[in-house]
């Protein structure tokens, strides 16, 4: 989730906030869209784990 995040941030300082959907920025909103959609999932991934614990008590 760390690293996920790292990716976000890194990502954010390469997007070109005048042109977002430049050549280089158009790249880098995509490895945005991907490491939160990553993010996601592994939050996803520990609730189930979360939850399936609890229901085998």
């Amino acid at each position: 989730m760390a690293l996920s995040l790292g990716m976000v941030v890194f990502n954010v300082t390469q997007v070109n906030w005048e042109n977002p959907l430049s050549e280089k920025s158009s790249i880098a909103v995509i490895g945005i869209m991907a490491a939160l959609c990553a993010f996601l999932l592994l939050l996803l991934l520990i609730l189930s784990k979360k939850i399936s614990k609890k229901l085998n008590r």
